[in-house]
């Protein structure tokens, strides 16, 4: 069925029914809690496989000095990105929660920082503009609190962090397509990331929307399989 409930038909092999399998597949197993059955170096990773890839190969581009990110749940993603921080020789992680798990890699446990904390209290934004300082390149990922209102306030908090260049990333704006699957609430078609992140848009023309392009591509597909639509806004230099 397309969008206005008519039935059509699309080759199987062909880009087209590869997102409409995509999404469906994505959709049911987030039903299942597909994404809780992945870990980095022995800590929960709560994310999309691709998803992380295609971090990646940010990370590895930019070379940040210093990535924010709120919200580490388990701690495995502080691990990922201080993993690729390792291998590129360069980087810091700043992590934000209200419960910090405890870090047990000592080796990559040296290029992490933690604050615990509400990620939009002043007390907060002051401390990790502090730890920031003035250096740069500066990325930050929002994976906190995942309603509309939250994710405005990190971004409106957050987002002068970013150096022109680098990016903020609000993520999983697929709960706009959760609001009907088991364990998702009609209220997510509106109250997410992804609607944050469009509206901050509106307000910011210092930042534009873009997926990262991909670096290597030899098939028909354009398009991420992804839990963060709508993710990427990218400071213009």
């Amino acid at each position: 069925m397309d969008g206005n409930g008519e039935r059509r038909e699309i080759p199987l092999f062909s880009s087209e029914a590869y997102e409409a399998l995509s999404r469906e597949w994505m959709r049911v197993g987030w039903a299942l809690g597909s994404y809780y059955t992945f870990t980095w170096a022995g800590h929960p990773l709560l994310q999309l496989p691709e998803d992380v890839v295609r971090l990646q190969e940010v990370i590895f581009d930019l070379k940040p000095e210093i990535i924010v990110e709120t919200g580490v749940c388990g701690g495995g993603s502080l691990l990922f990105h201080a993993t690729i921080c390792e291998a590129i020789g360069k980087g810091r992680v700043i992590g934000i929660d209200v419960r910090i798990p405890q870090i047990e890699n000592d080796r990559l446990r040296r290029r992490i920082a933690t604050i615990e904390g509400d990620s939009t209290a002043p007390e907060t934004v002051a401390r990790v503009r502090e730890l920031v300082g003035s250096g740069g390149p500066v990325m930050v990922i929002l994976d906190s609190d995942h309603s509309r209102d939250h994710v405005a306030k990190e971004l409106e908090a957050y987002a002068p962090l970013v150096t022109p260049g680098s990016c903020l990333i609000a993520e999983d704006g697929v709960m706009r397509d959760l609001s009907d699957v088991p364990g998702g609430d009609a209220s997510w078609v509106h109250d997410n990331p992804s609607t944050a992140a469009l509206e901050f848009l509106a307000r910011h023309p210092e930042f534009e929307m873009r997926e990262p392009a991909w670096k290597h591509n030899r098939g028909e597909l354009r398009r991420n399989v992804t839990y963060w639509p709508d993710a990427w806004l990218w400071r213009k230099r």
